[in-house]
């Protein structure tokens, strides 16, 4: 995996919040949460917490006697949630540290749930970062995370990906087919959980709609809120402005110059830390 892949900073993680996440999180968000709140755990360690969404989403679903310890690799990603938290819903319950997920500063057997939500993709060793998730858990807890299916699955982002590849035909940005939707292969996720000592493993694919205002968010949000950013300002021009214009126009042309609605698929995993 490039560096690049996992630098959510700067101008990124502010798009991020203003534009990526209600175009494609919030609903599963919604769902993970929902999932956490039926194992009814009194202890969530969430990884991977991004700005926020669902941190605060397991924050209205969860009772009052339920602690949320949330973590991310990303300061700056942090920083925007603590801080929309703040805003939408002061909570003591919920505890904020920077943590690796592959390297987690908890002991063993700390919570009854680990939650991460499209996180999974960005670890350099998923089993390593599963078998982490399984270490802090209490025998028979629960690990739940979702991650995006085929970049087909995903319509938006799939006709932003093209249109910037006709840009640069010699060497396309692969960020997105690379990282956020390259690890949605059914049998390795299974095998990688089973390495890492986990059961009863299930994996669903949940669809949902993603809503614009217009071509332009989700081509702004897709070109200039995520790591891809990085890898269009690096290949020169017509630079990021051009691509995001390029973006939108092959938006407007598959799906229309008004409010546009395109599908989005994820795969909800759920597993079970086997005991010894």
């Amino acid at each position: 995996m490039s560096a690049i892949d996992k630098a959510f900073t700067g101008s990124i993680a502010d798009v991020y919040e203003r534009l990526l996440v209600p175009l494609i999180f919030a609903p599963y968000a919604q769902d993970l949460a929902a999932h956490v709140a039926r194992a009814q755990p009194r202890r969530v360690l969430e990884t991977a917490a991004g700005t926020g969404i669902v941190t605060r989403a397991l924050a209205a679903q969860l009772p009052a006697d339920a602690a949320i310890t949330a973590t991310d690799l990303n300061e700056p990603m942090l920083a925007k949630a603590k801080d929309a938290l703040k805003v939408a819903l002061p909570d003591r319950r919920i505890e904020w540290q920077q943590a690796d997920a592959l390297a987690l500063p908890f002991s063993d057997a700390s919570f009854d749930v680990v939650a991460c939500q499209f996180g999974v993709m960005f670890f350099p060793d998923r089993v390593k970062g599963h078998a982490e998730a399984r270490r802090v858990l209490v025998p028979g807890g629960r690990l739940f995370f979702n991650v995006w299916d085929r970049i087909e699955d995903s319509e938006f982002t799939d006709v932003v990906v093209q249109a910037v590849a006709e840009l640069f035909p010699n060497d396309p940005p692969r960020f997105m087919a690379r990282t956020p939707h390259g690890y949605c292969d059914r049998d390795l996720i299974r095998s990688d959980l089973e390495r890492a000592g986990f059961a009863d493993i299930t994996i669903d694919a949940v669809d949902h709609v993603s809503r614009a205002p217009s071509p332009r968010e989700p081509a702004i949000a897709i070109c200039q809120g995520t790591p891809m950013r990085s890898e269009i300002e690096a290949r020169g021009a017509p630079g990021l402005e051009g691509a995001t214009d390029k973006a939108e126009e092959a938006l407007r042309r598959r799906f229309g110059s008004g409010a546009i609605q395109g599908r989005i698929r994820a795969l909800v995993v759920s597993a079970t830390s086997a005991a010894g």
